[in-house]
């Protein structure tokens, strides 16, 4: 009984074993250090006196921080639901082109291999008050008819990048790099849809928009949390284009929240990214709790 009793408490634990290096690697390169983090919002920039939460107060005042949050909620705003809905609108028409569906799903994930500095390379030439879009522009206004419109609206010479036309500009960056990781995603939950289900809705006079609402959408659910999340993650990863094609310091439309890590980084004010992380992270946090919430509450 007692040799029965080792093994069945051994069972217990033994996945812990299997658990426990990733656990420490997370632990301490990242729930640690976030600890220290958390840390030091409530301390002083050198870390030797305890303020409370006078660098909370101090970051909610700071205009830069505001204008920063707002650009980046409204980003998101924008892009998550454009990128949800091109990307399933594309993945459901490749899922019923099957002969080609391969070659597009490749084509797709070409815009995840072009480096960032690639991608910013190309937004240069095109947008820049020099580009080939001021360049195409130029010459659409010689065609016959349509020099009465550029006339009225002379945005010919335009430097795309540093006007509020900047915030479009990242949009379209943000769902030309990412459009293709959702569409793969996507398949990938409707290729687990069984064929039966269609076959059976058809049989019983259900049309091609019936289908998609009461078969598809149902059925695409848990992907469809898992890819609002990655898009939502990967949102904030745009940053790196609006960095490299306009500095620390770009056109105040697309001034986000990392501009302001950044600038902050540089300066050392340690105080104020640390708070700024924690409000970040708890902001995160909630977002996503809410939207599981939420899925699970109309599942």
């Amino acid at each position: 009984m007692s040799a029965k009793w080792k093994s069945m408490k051994m069972r217990k634990y033994i996945g812990w074993f299997f658990v426990l290096p990733e656990l420490i690697g997370v632990s301490v390169f990242y729930l640690i250090p976030f600890a220290d983090v958390i840390r030091r919002s409530f301390m002083q920039a050198a870390g030797t006196g305890f303020v409370g939460f006078a660098n909370y107060r101090q970051i909610l005042q700071n205009q830069a921080f505001l204008l920063a949050a707002g650009n980046t909620v409204r980003f998101v705003a924008v892009c998550l639901p454009l990128l949800l809905v091109l990307s399933l609108f594309i993945a459901v028409i490749l899922e019923r082109q099957l002969a080609a569906k391969n070659f597009f799903k490749s084509a797709y994930l070409v815009p995840l291999a072009v480096p960032a500095a690639g991608v910013v390379l190309l937004w240069q030439l095109l947008f820049d008050n020099q580009g080939f879009f001021n360049a195409f522009l130029m010459w659409l206004s010689q065609i016959p008819g349509v020099d009465l419109l550029a006339s009225a609206f002379p945005v010919l010479t335009k430097d795309w990048m540093n006007t509020g036309s900047a915030f479009g500009v990242l949009v379209f960056s943000y769902l030309w790099k990412n459009l293709g990781y959702d569409v793969i995603l996507w398949t990938a939950g409707l290729a687990a849809i069984s064929p039966g289900l269609y076959e059976a809705a058809k049989l019983d006079g259900a049309g091609s928009l019936q289908c998609f609402f009461y078969i598809t959408l149902p059925n695409i659910r848990p992907a469809a949390f898992t890819i609002a999340v990655l898009s939502f993650l990967n949102s904030f990863k745009v940053f790196r284009e609006a960095y490299l094609v306009a500095g620390s310091y770009p056109h105040e439309s697309i001034y986000l929240l990392q501009h302001v890590f950044n600038n902050w980084f540089q300066e050392l004010s340690v105080d104020k990214m640390a708070s700024g992380s924690v409000l970040l992270s708890c902001v995160i946090t909630v977002f996503v709790v809410l939207l599981q919430k939420s899925w699970d509450r109309e599942a």
